[in-house]
């Protein structure tokens, strides 16, 4: 019942490890290769394999969703950078593009289900379509659905799309269909953005209680509580920020993570 997480920032690595000896996520170890240098071989034993763990919202949330720790699963939310419009939208050509890694251990291990996640941009959908592709072509069934953040409490939209391969299927070689994610009511803020002179209202759920960051464009941001001041050494400033960046929204991976198990644990 150990946990594989694979991550290749350092801090964030170490990140995973003070979580894993506070008992907030899966027991288990980090691996700061990259996922390129890995092989099938190494996983072997592992009950739950991470890919791109970040700071383990994958495995908070499959805790907090009632996903047992013995419970078999993969994640991994690849790099969203080549896909993003707020990169260089390389895409495929990027060296950050690290699916086919991904998908040729997920092909080679044969794990029972993955969740995934991606930014939500027309560049991301290209990208599922291929992940939809290789992972339908090695038994899986595949269901995604686009979400954002917002229509799970917080103050801001960060539309996603979450995603997840179900390998049952493969058990009697025919697709019996495809998990069916609930639909969730997404609250948007009509197209405006927070203004430099703005107040910002009240939140739900998690977020009730957050700070507010005012950024270089002058717009208020909203980070977890205690986040701030952010005066602590420039490396673990830019560290934290990186790490919360780079992570899921908590929430949207608890509801669907939910959902699929309602619809899995029901057939």
């Amino acid at each position: 019942m150990t946990a594989y997480y694979n991550e290749i920032d350092p801090y964030a690595a170490q990140w995973l490890r003070n979580l894993i000896e506070a008992g907030h996520i899966a027991a288990g170890v980090v691996d700061e290769r990259s996922i390129e240098d890995v092989t099938p071989g190494d996983l072997r034993g592992f009950t739950q394999c991470h890919f791109f763990a970040g700071i383990g919202v994958w495995s908070y949330a499959l805790r907090q969703s009632g996903w047992s720790d013995d419970r078999p699963v993969w994640t991994g939310s690849c790099p969203c950078q080549p896909f993003s419009n707020a990169g260089k939208s390389a895409g495929f050509d990027d060296e950050r593009h690290l699916w086919p890694a991904l998908f040729h251990l997920a092909e080679k291990c044969k794990p029972d289900v993955i969740f995934g996640e991606q930014v939500a941009s027309q560049d991301g959908l290209t990208w599922l379509d291929l992940v939809q592709t290789d992972l339908e072509a090695a038994g899986y069934a595949v269901g995604a659905v686009d979400t954002c953040a917002a229509g799970f409490g917080a103050p801001h939209i960060r539309q996603r799309l979450y995603w997840v391969a179900d390998g049952s299927y493969m058990q009697d070689g025919a697709h019996q269909g495809q998990p069916k994610a609930r639909t969730e009511t997404s609250i948007t803020t009509g197209g405006r953005h927070f203004s430099a002179s703005a107040q910002p209202g009240k939140t739900n759920g998690f977020w009730s209680d957050c700070e507010w960051l005012r950024g270089a464009d002058g717009r208020l941001y909203p980070v977890g509580p205690g986040a701030l001041p952010l005066v602590d050494g420039a490396t673990r400033r830019v560290g934290r920020i990186s790490a919360y960046g780079n992570g899921l929204v908590t929430g949207n991976a608890i509801g669907f993570i939910q959902s699929f198990m309602e619809v899995k644990d029901a057939a």
